[in-house]
């Protein structure tokens, strides 16, 4: 079947957004059901709009054949999920940090909306306040220029029509996840430390004077002790976190650095 009545033009963007909005579509903060549609759509159909005139010469030369357009739909597709869901654990660092302070402190059963994963409905307030805040030193750091340029980047990477190899986007998934669960466990270190030596002093003060209610003055303690402590190691963390994002950035996107 022949698609030569088309524009060429609106091929190569279809193509483009293929692309593009899959990749848009999964970051943290735009994929969820709390951000309009319209929205999405719109940043992304932007986002096409500048990068066309710039993968454009690299287009096969003949897009007026049905099938090799749907082919090269489908691969744009693919890869486009492949970086989206590597960029997506970008965050799942600080909800993991989040989730093990709020169980060293105490805070666990404390939930509240997280706008950047709402599709799981609350979270722990540590988490909720960890995304809010990586999420604006991700943008005062000016990295989300490198997420776009790095979609530039991505077709120097993988030009139209070639479909990354199943074996290389398995090992980045799993590359930038276990990054990610590396970071989480970093961050909320200090904490876990805590924790590990606070239930140590209780279990002692609790054989030493049974008599005690260990839990009326536990729980305090542990969101006071807690709170110092995040007071005064929270600007280390978030300086680890966007170490962390910005070499997650390098290793998807190498170019754009």
């Amino acid at each position: 079947m022949n698609v030569s009545i088309l524009p060429e033009f609106a091929i190569a963007f279809a193509l483009v957004f293929a692309r593009v909005g899959t990749m848009m579509m999964m970051l943290p903060g735009l994929s969820e059901r709390s951000t309009p549609g319209r929205i999405r759509l719109g940043l992304a159909v932007m986002v096409t709009l500048i990068t066309l005139p710039i993968v454009r010469a690299g287009m096969p030369a003949s897009l007026a054949n049905l099938p090799a357009v749907v082919t090269l739909l489908i691969s744009e597709l693919l890869i486009g999920f492949t970086f989206g869901l590597a960029g997506r654990f970008i965050t799942s660092s600080l909800q993991t940090a989040g989730v093990l302070i709020s169980q060293q402190m105490g805070l666990s059963f404390s939930m509240m909306f997280d706008p950047t994963h709402a599709d799981q409905g609350q979270s722990a307030i540590i988490s909720s306040f960890f995304a809010l805040l990586g999420i604006s030193l991700v943008l005062a750091a000016n990295l989300h220029h490198v997420a776009l340029m790095g979609i530039v980047d991505s077709y120097r990477s993988f030009a139209p029509g070639e479909v990354p190899a199943a074996g290389d986007a398995t090992q980045l998934a799993i590359s930038v996840a276990h990054s990610a669960f590396n970071v989480g466990i970093q961050l909320s270190a200090p904490f876990l430390v805590f924790g590990l030596v606070f239930n140590v002093g209780l279990g002692i003060l609790s054989r030493m004077m049974p008599q005690l209610q260990i839990f009326f003055i536990a729980m305090p303690a542990a969101i006071l002790i807690g709170t110092i402590i995040l007071i005064l190691v929270l600007a280390l963390m978030m300086d680890g976190f966007v170490q962390h994002v910005a070499a997650v950035f390098s290793e998807l996107f190498p170019g754009s650095r």
